[in-house]
């Protein structure tokens, strides 16, 4: 009797109903979301190196941030954005932000009215930070930039001149900035910035994707990128990095870290449910050739 009991509870285990996986896959994304549960994931070396190189760049450096992806991968590409934008304000540099893609305007202007305009408002327009906006031609674009940036971009955003701003006075090429960082989700993007600016400007270049193409960049690093963060675990990482650094924001830069844990609860629940599934497997398979 207690043998058939026991080999009922291994069927009954082998064919949970999908029902009840949902539901724990629910539970476990919910309840760390509530909770405000972060992840602390220590800094890869990759990452670590883009925050060493903003970290090392005397203040008043010149760096260009360019939105290249749109609403969908938010989520992934905007915790990215804000990190590396905190850390270069907090260091003094100048920032330039600008798009390749056309919904990459409304995720700068995001940054720019949740982070810059909140937490740096001492931060001055035009001298200290720049709205360029988007501009088609994907690397036919970049590649003018390369030798003529105010030919391309005449105005800023709102349509200012270029030239009235101070931050601008000095910028002629890509060459005259310090450091590019791509934040993209597709084509143009990361790349394009590598291989159109970076190489044949010798310009430093750095940036963000999504996890699903960040495999594609990996092989680029380190000669050709000089540091680079691979979907959310990248933006936690560097927001770990941030954080460790400065203190101050270990409570407001932590967006990409926050929202991690929930994914690592989930991939536990999904790891727990395939052990299950091999063991309940097994002990079936044994059953069977025992009674054979």
């Amino acid at each position: 009797m207690a043998e058939e009991e026991k080999l009922t509870i291994i069927e009954r285990l082998g064919a949970v109903d999908r029902r009840y996986v949902f539901l724990l896959i629910a539970i476990a994304v919910i309840i760390p979301l509530v909770l405000h549960y972060a992840t602390s994931i220590p800094t890869s070396e990759i990452v670590q190196s883009l925050f060493d190189k903003i970290e090392s760049l005397p203040g008043g450096s010149r760096i260009l941030i360019s939105f290249d992806y749109g609403p969908s991968t938010v989520p992934e590409n905007q915790p990215m954005a804000n990190a590396v934008t905190r850390h270069a304000l907090e260091k003094s540099h100048r920032i330039y932000l600008m798009a390749l893609w056309p919904t990459g305007s409304r995720q700068s202007q995001q940054l720019i009215d949740e982070i810059i305009k909140v937490e740096f408002p001492d931060k001055v327009y035009g001298v200290d930070w720049i709205h360029l906006g988007y501009k088609a031609g994907n690397q036919g674009l970049i590649n003018t930039l390369l030798s003529d940036f105010k030919g391309m971009y005449t105005t800023d955003m709102s349509g200012k001149p270029i030239d009235s701003f101070p931050m601008m006075k000095d910028i002629r090429t890509l060459r005259d900035f310090d450091l590019i960082i791509g934040l993209g989700s597709g084509f143009p993007g990361t790349k394009e910035w590598i291989q159109f600016a970076g190489d044949p400007g010798d310009i430093p270049v750095g940036g963000g994707t999504t996890a699903v193409m960040a495999p594609l960049l990996y092989p680029y690093y380190p000669k050709q990128m000089v540091g680079f963060m691979g979907g959310l675990q990248g933006a936690a990482e560097y927001e770990y990095a941030l954080v460790k650094k400065y203190p101050k924001y270990a409570k407001r830069s932590r967006i990409a870290s926050t929202t991690m844990g929930p994914q690592v609860t989930a991939h536990l629940v999904i790891v727990a449910f395939i052990i299950l599934g091999n063991i309940t497997y097994l002990l079936e398979r044994r059953r069977k050739r025992k009674y054979r």
